[in-house]
């Protein structure tokens, strides 16, 4: 049985200040809705430096101390593996300025479910706000995708 495969490599911050949390409304069409920023990590970069980037990147926001939450897994159409890590961070400094990704707003969390959040978004939330949850996998079962909380 062979020890390797092919993997996609991406992650989400949660970045958090009180009772809000830094949403994203994503306007591709390929994940649209309201979600965390995030992106791919690339070849030869390290995880931590990744998400940093990312969250630079889409938000303007120079993040510390990210901490890892959780992952998100599921096989794409080529079967090649795609992983999402979760982070989580209330420090961070800069301005928050919009990017080619989309917008980017703070929200009470308690007010999210009122948006059009992207798919399973509340899932992944679940999973960084839980400490008892550690991933989201998605699997297939008789044809039919089904998605379960770890």
């Amino acid at each position: 049985m062979a020890q390797t495969e092919n993997c996609i490599l991406t992650n989400m911050c949660l970045i958090y200040r009180n009772d809000e949390i830094l949403m994203q409304k994503r306007e591709k069409k390929d994940w649209p809705g309201f979600t965390l920023p995030g992106g791919h990590v690339e070849k030869g970069e390290n995880l931590n430096d990744a998400i940093i980037r990312e969250v630079y990147e889409e938000t303007g926001l120079m993040i510390k101390n990210p901490i890892l939450c959780g992952i998100e897994e599921f096989k794409t159409k080529d079967e090649d593996r795609y992983f999402i890590f979760f982070y989580k961070t209330n420090e961070f400094s800069g301005e928050l300025r919009d990017s080619d990704e989309g917008k980017v707003f703070w929200i009470k969390q308690k007010d999210l479910n009122k948006k059009d959040m992207s798919m399973d978004i509340d899932l992944i939330l679940e999973v960084i706000n839980n400490d008892k949850l550690s991933e989201l996998v998605y699997y297939k079962q008789n044809g039919e995708w089904l998605k379960k909380l770890l």
